[in-house]
């Protein structure tokens, strides 16, 4: 992926080496949400009108993932494409490049559809960290906490990605990032509340819930790797990267890696067949319009 230094520092909140401590988050193979069963109408609605218009104001929309436990440092430094980034400060510079890159394209999205994005930030920590959603350890991966609305990562899960997972390459990494701020984009829309509040009083589907809602950051980030490409971010091989990604990180793919066996009933994050199946329709057409996980099968 070609990059540059000195963008996006602003967007990042480094409690490394601060401590923490405990259990919890809702990050990649255990994050937390869903989308799309009986109920969801609003979800439905505040998609549509995203995407199409009819919002007060005019414009049309766009649109917008949560992995599992680990992945490594970034690849692909722009004086050395395809080589993996070495020091802690290329990996810094590079998720802060990510980072402004997935923001800045969901503020003109936002835009065109007549409404404003939220900037977050994305917290880097080692080993434990406390969020507004409580405390976790890194052995949650990556995820995004509505309740704070931030992101939070431990670079060591790219390490995972990478030498557990198979999934080296510095856009595996960026499909992890712009998955977690996918469900930002779904908790700015409030399509997360209504999917939680469909959880709750449904709790037979809540993981069918939680599945689909992941896909749908799949897509959200596909759509953002689509913006990359048009901006000639992209090199070869990177789409394999990510699709690599999403495949590693599938249910079923972490359930055989672990146990030996796959139990559907169990999954919350989808099959790996499914996460790249919805990270490649947000690519392919950069339409948000494509990433109703909510109708139908998936």
């Amino acid at each position: 992926m070609r990059w540059k230094r000195g963008v996006g520092g602003n967007q990042i909140d480094d409690r490394r080496g601060m401590g923490g401590g405990g259990m919890g988050g809702g990050g990649f193979p255990m994050g937390r949400a869903g989308g799309g069963l009986g109920g969801l109408g609003l979800v439905i609605v505040l998609l549509t009108l995203f995407l199409g218009g009819g919002l007060p104001g005019g414009g049309n929309g766009g649109g917008g993932i949560d992995i599992g436990p680990s992945l490594q440092p970034f690849p692909g430094a722009p004086a050395a494409e395809g080589r993996p980034l070495e020091s802690r400060g290329q990996v810094d510079d590079f998720v802060a490049f990510v980072v402004h890159d997935v923001q800045r394209t969901w503020t003109r999205l936002f835009q065109q559809a007549g409404r404003q994005y939220r900037p977050t930030k994305l917290v880097l920590f080692e080993q434990a960290v406390s969020s507004g959603c409580g405390n976790a350890s890194s052995a949650t991966g990556p995820f995004y906490c509505p309740v704070d609305s931030k992101v939070y990562l431990d670079l060591s899960f790219f390490r995972e990605l990478r030498q557990r997972f198979g999934a080296p390459g510095d856009f595996a990494q960026a499909y992890v990032i712009a998955h977690e701020f996918g469900h930002h984009v779904q908790n700015v829309l409030g399509i997360a509340d209504e999917v939680r509040r469909e959880q709750q009083g449904n709790r037979d589907d809540a993981n069918e819930l939680s599945i689909r809602m992941e896909l749908q950051a799949d897509c959200l980030a596909g759509v953002w790797a689509h913006s990359a490409y048009k901006e000639q971010l992209l090199e070869s091989g990177d789409l394999e990267e990510g699709l690599a990604a999403a495949a590693a990180v599938g249910d079923d793919r972490i359930q055989e890696q672990a146990t030996g066996r796959v139990e559907r009933e169990s999954w919350t994050h989808g099959s790996s067949e499914q996460r790249t199946s919805w990270f490649r329709k947000g690519f392919d057409g950069g339409d948000v319009a494509a990433c109703d996980s909510f109708s139908g099968s998936v």
